[in-house]
């Protein structure tokens, strides 16, 4: 069973010399308690390639001390890393495994890096006793491993790990006391890092720096293609463990990318491009399904907190959790097996070779401005003629089918000036703004629609067990209501969001 653990701590430089100063002067700090020397043992596991340290993740097998066992590090901020911790085993737990997926693909993960350390502890605590951080100086010796290994690199350092529930401000008083001793930050923003920068066998290219990618339309939609699949493959393992949001944002970046590839389909190829969309279209529905009953639940649940308790008639809470739950548990079930499949994986190696080989067309080469311009304002005149095909029906299902594909559209525009607003700028921004404002009404009517459909089932549900189904009802006519106001503002809506024209807005 895997723990997760936030880790929040500093590095310092540290040499043969160096000497601690005394940390009770250190605001908070009553006390300094010696806890011994441990010699810790751990080998560091990668790619032949090194995928992992390329996204600054860790994951090492790490015998003595109190944690000994299998730990994966997620960097959260600077200084900020989660900690997934799996006991101590000769294989990789399935439970790492499945968080290194979107990274590693199915390439093994092998010894890269052995660190032994010696490491000298001492808690810094408060007057009542409460450990406030852990503060260690290291002696570490460095061993490269697999092919072209045996290259060794020693150093010391300090680390100073703030205590669970203490006040981060802790650590900006500590280092204050180690700078007016002369310790300073290390350079390196880990061990590992170090190591496989001071073992890096001789032979070995350096990676060459990137170079400024050439201010065309193709750099400009690949800059936005890029920044969506990284979120994918950086909000899998958060997906796997529940995060909050994760899966939301997840859905949004699939659905962003594909967007972009409709869009700008006269920068890059859409013969290549095309059937990635229809795979990014199947995930999006594989996340959507638990997705689409967050949104729902939170709805009714609201919907119920808001009516008095005179209005609430029956066990309409606990039905509504056991619906929920019912359903919820399907969802993620059906958005993890997604995760773990085959067709996921093959997708995941396609954009991979996407970006290593662009399809780009004849306008990629072109200057970005007039290019994505014309894109975003050829998705808005889609818009608008699906707006004003909206308008033109009676209130009803035809109209609801039609508001909620206007609705789609609007998401795609916005996504659009989204991508463009690197290049257009202000007018972009100003623009994606307003057509937010028109997808979010759009949205609350749909999910008005779905939520009626929902409230009919809870019904349904209540009356088959013989439970009063008046509040469900009520809350039907609520939705109703709330749709047909959202039917009514939705033409001054779509005026304000359309004046100026955008036309004149986006161009330059």
């Amino acid at each position: 069973m895997a723990e997760t653990k936030r880790e929040i701590e500093r590095k310092y430089e540290a040499d043969d010399e160096t000497e601690l100063p005394d940390l009770t002067r250190a605001r908070g700090v009553s006390a300094v308690l010696d806890r011994g020397v441990a010699e810790l043992d751990a080998v560091y596991y990668d790619t032949p390639g090194l995928r992992l340290a390329a996204d600054s993740l860790t994951l090492r097998r790490r015998t003595g001390g109190e944690d000994a066992g299998w730990h994966l590090k997620f960097p959260v901020a600077t200084g900020i890393r989660d900690e997934i911790r799996a006991p101590l085993s000769d294989t990789l737990p399935r439970s790492l495994a499945g968080l290194l997926r979107s990274r590693v693909h199915d390439e093994p993960v092998v010894p890269v890096v052995r660190l032994r350390s010696s490491r000298d502890v001492r808690h810094l605590v408060d007057g009542d006793g409460t450990l406030l951080a852990e503060v260690s100086v290291d002696t570490v010796r460095a061993e490269r491993l697999g092919e072209g290994g045996g290259a060794t690199a020693s150093w010391k350092e300090i680390e100073v790990e703030l205590a669970d529930d203490a006040d981060p401000a802790l650590l900006d008083t500590v280092e204050k006391r180690l700078r007016k001793a002369g310790i300073h930050p290390s350079a390196s923003p880990s061990k590992l890092a170090r190591a496989l920068e001071e073992t890096m066998p001789e032979d070995a290219v350096p990676a060459r720096p990137e170079q400024p990618a050439e201010d065309t339309a193709g750099a400009r939609v690949l800059a936005y293609v890029r920044e969506q699949i990284d979120a994918i493959v950086t909000l899998d393992p958060a997906v796997r463990r529940d995060l909050p949001d994760s899966l939301h944002k997840m859905r949004v970046a699939t659905r962003r990318l594909r967007s972009a590839f409709k869009t700008y389909r006269k920068v890059l190829d859409r013969t290549v491009t095309d059937p990635v969309g229809e795979e990014l279209k199947w995930l999006a529905g594989e996340l959507g399904v638990a997705r689409d009953q967050e949104v729902l639940h939170a709805r009714l649940r609201g919907r119920l907190d808001e009516l008095p308790p005179t209005l609430l008639l029956g066990p309409v809470h606990a039905r509504l959790r056991i619906w929920d739950v019912s359903r919820g548990v399907d969802a993620r079930r059906t958005a993890l097996a997604a995760l773990d499949s085959g067709r996921y994986l093959a997708l995941l190696k396609t954009l991979d070779a996407l970006l290593a080989d662009p399809p780009l067309r004849k306008d990629a080469r072109k200057a970005p401005a007039p290019v994505l311009a014309r894109a975003v304002l050829k998705d808005y005149d889609r818009l608008a003629d699906r707006v004003e095909q909206a308008l033109a029906l009676p209130a009803g299902h035809d109209r609801d089918i039609a508001m909620h594909q206007a609705r789609k559209t609007a998401k795609r525009v916005r996504y659009a000036a989204d991508a463009a607003t690197p290049t257009l700028g202000k007018p972009a921004k100003r623009f994606a703004k307003r057509i937010k404002t028109v997808q979010t009404l759009l949205g609350d009517h749909q999910d008005s629609v779905v939520a009626r459909e929902a409230l009919r089932t809870l019904a349904i549900q209540a009356h088959a067990a013989g439970e009063t189904a008046f509040t469900w009802g009520l809350l039907h006519g609520r939705e109703e209501a709330a749709g047909a106001a959202g039917e009514r503002a939705f033409p001054d809506a779509w005026k304000r969001a359309s004046a100026p024209k955008p036309r004149a807005a986006l161009a330059r």
